[in-house]
């Protein structure tokens, strides 16, 4: 169990620690010639259970709240020092309200200097003390006087301690790895060593990490969790990586850094959550108001647009959007803290709800619905409920990511929930049944209904039928949708078309006579540049109009495709043509080749080769980026023969 001391400053946190450890946390030469703690000081109490208690001692000043909030972060449980001179204090109340806004719900509260005290005045303190906790996490608290100097207390406080970690157990560790970094450090013929608190799950010597927003890779060549060396360290634990790697050093890792399984990685600076404005605020909170965002170890700016109404009153909780000066790493529904950008009072906090917000459209109802789903804890129940709001769809491998869940996790969720689920590079796109049985049915209607309208066309264009279908799944999603087994014997994809499989046009005996006169016209070694139909008309000696409206005839059947003006290429044609563009992209720099190369590769004019290459523009094959293009792989299909 991690205790974290709050407090007023000199209101003897440090002594207290020393006092139940024997260790002294003022480890800063200025700390010793201040006499006020500074920085994070760290103890631990062996017990005699073989566990070990965790102290983080804070400092008290109100220059620095932020440190202490950093060390709040990664405590189980809260030890509030009063002292029983002063009493409740301005940074005393600081305090309580990040002890509050963090939900650290396990507490003690310690009325130091209780030698100095008489009784009424002991009594009087814990008045305040009442008072001030009343509302809070730590409301009821047992209060205890002591004394560091001669020992009154302390063996009583340190039982209650004892007593209180035996009583939490360990913390669940079935998720993944992630520790908010809060010093860094080199050690002589040992590297560079990072300390912090496991947020969740459990990390192994030889593990590859990642350090969030950095990027940086690293492996953990040592541990040491509660100040002992062990193989592994688990949620909850006190731990020191000591890490290795390319680009790893002292100056490329800094307090707030997270170091994280290599899955979790995915910074954000964009994200909606749920803030609770401190009721001792004087003026109501508006649009694009500033302030200091502390999460983990981290501190940044931060924007807070509002969600719902113009102002957020004091006391008042609300949906907000946290758009930040640089990114960070995060889970959902983590907690965090605000202060105003004078860095002289704590302003709210809240959770972490969407690491993934919009810029746009924030206010929307769908927004409102994913939202609502979001802020439920169970990760099971909210992803039903984000699947049960629009747009319907959800990317199961993100919202594991931001949760932070372990693979077995996910897959217990997916076994429970039963959705459909199509995996799309590193995306799992899911839909539940209830609105997978409702897609189904309204591509099929759909198709009848432009069969009806249209019985002369080949079929429905297939980015039309995934545009006007409900839910609207992504272009990859909507591709293998339409090859699953609830789909595939009712509609039939048709290269760029979808159609029913009793849908077909002929071409009747007259034009059927002349397509096999045309067609070897248009293979063969002109395949890459076939005649026009004036060509065509010139050749076979038939009137150009007739020629034209057979080829516009052959394109509806799928037979051929026209890219330019009675230019017209055969279907598998279209299809070399398509795998030779992406040939050439995987093998150019960053995935992008030229017109000139695909020219080249065809053995063609530059006109044909544009025209081409336009025509796979525009039907999403290619990318244009000025005089570069890169390959849609989830459209090559498009011109492949029919499955």
């Amino acid at each position: 169990m991690i205790v974290g001391t709050a407090g007023h400053i000199d209101h003897g946190k440090t002594a207290l620690v020393r006092a139940l450890t024997g260790v002294d946390c003022d480890r800063l030469k200025e700390e010793k010639v201040r006499g006020i703690t500074i920085d994070l000081g760290f103890a631990y109490l062996p017990l005699d259970d073989g566990s070990i208690l965790g102290f983080i001692d804070v400092p008290g000043h109100e220059r620095f709240v932020h440190t202490m909030v950093a060390g709040a972060s990664g405590i189980d449980f809260a030890l509030l020092v009063v002292a029983a001179d002063d009493g409740v204090m301005p940074q005393t109340l600081e305090h309580l309200a990040i002890l509050d806004l963090l939900r650290i719900a396990r507490g003690l509260i310690a009325i130091t200097k209780a030698d100095l005290a008489t009784p009424a005045r002991l009594a009087e303190v814990s008045a305040q003390i009442r008072a001030a906790t009343a509302g809070t996490t730590l409301e009821g608290a047992e209060i205890l006087p002591v004394a560091s100097t001669t020992g009154q207390g302390i063996d009583a406080l340190r039982d209650r301690l004892a007593a209180e970690a035996r009583a939490a157990g360990e913390r669940a560790d079935d998720g993944r790895f992630r520790l908010a970094v809060d010093r860094v450090f080199t050690l002589a013929g040992i590297g560079v060593v990072v300390t912090g608190t496991v947020l969740s799950g459990v990390v192994r010597v030889k593990d590859q990490v990642m350090l969030s927003p950095s990027g940086l890779g690293a492996r953990v060549r040592s541990l040491h969790a509660q100040n002992r060396e062990v193989e592994q360290g688990r949620a909850g634990d006190r731990c020191a990586l000591n890490l290795a790697g390319e680009g790893i050093a002292k100056d490329a890792i800094h307090r707030g850094d997270m170091v994280v399984d290599p899955f979790l990685h995915a910074p954000t600076e964009r994200i909606d959550a749920r803030l609770h404005l401190l009721p001792g605020e004087t003026r109501p909170l508006g649009q694009w108001f500033p302030a200091r965002l502390h999460h983990g170890a981290v501190e940044v700016g931060a924007r807070i647009v509002l969600l719902e109404g113009e102002q957020l009153l004091p006391g008042g909780t609300a949906d907000v959007q946290l758009v930040l000066s640089r990114p960070m790493a995060a889970a959902a529904l983590d907690r965090f803290v605000l202060r105003d950008v004078s860095a002289q009072r704590t302003i709210g906090g809240g959770d972490l709800l969407d690491l993934r917000a919009p810029s746009r459209q924030r206010r929307t109802a769908e927004r409102e619905a994913q939202r609502a789903a979001l802020a439920i804890v169970d990760p099971q129940e909210a992803f039903a409920a984000l699947l049960d709001a629009p747009p319907f769809v959800s990317d199961l491998s993100a919202f594991a990511r931001d949760r932070a869940l372990s693979a077995a996790k996910v897959d217990d969720m997916a076994a429970a929930i039963s959705p459909v689920v199509f995996p799309v590079g590193e995306q799992r796109i899911a839909i539940s049944q209830k609105h997978w049985q409702r897609f189904v049915a309204g591509v099929v209607e759909c198709v009848q209904a432009f069969h009806a309208a249209n019985p002369d066309l080949q079929g429905m264009g297939r980015e039309k039928l995934r545009l006007a279908s409900q839910p609207r799944l992504p272009a990859a999603a909507f591709a293998l949708a339409l090859q699953h087994a609830d789909l595939a014997g009712r509609v039939v994809r048709d290269g760029a078309f979808v159609r029913l499989p009793g849908h077909s046009l002929q071409l009747s005996p007259e034009r059927e006579a002349s397509w096999r006169l045309i067609a070897p016209l248009l293979g063969g070694d002109a395949r890459f540049c076939p005649p026009r139909v004036r060509d065509i008309a010139g050749t076979l000696k038939r009137p150009e109009h007739d020629i034209r409206q057979l080829m516009t005839f052959a394109a509806r059947l799928g037979l051929v495709d026209e890219v330019a003006h009675d230019h017209f290429f055969v279907r598998a044609t279209m299809h070399e043509m398509a795998l030779i563009a992406a040939e050439l992209a995987a093998r150019a720099a960053e995935g992008r080749f030229t017109a000139a190369q695909f020219r080249d590769r065809l053995g063609i004019g530059r006109k044909v080769a544009i025209q081409i290459l336009e025509f796979f523009d525009r039907q999403g094959v290619t990318l244009n980026h000025g005089t570069l293009r890169r390959i849609q792989a989830r459209y090559l299909d498009l011109f492949g023969p029919v499955p």
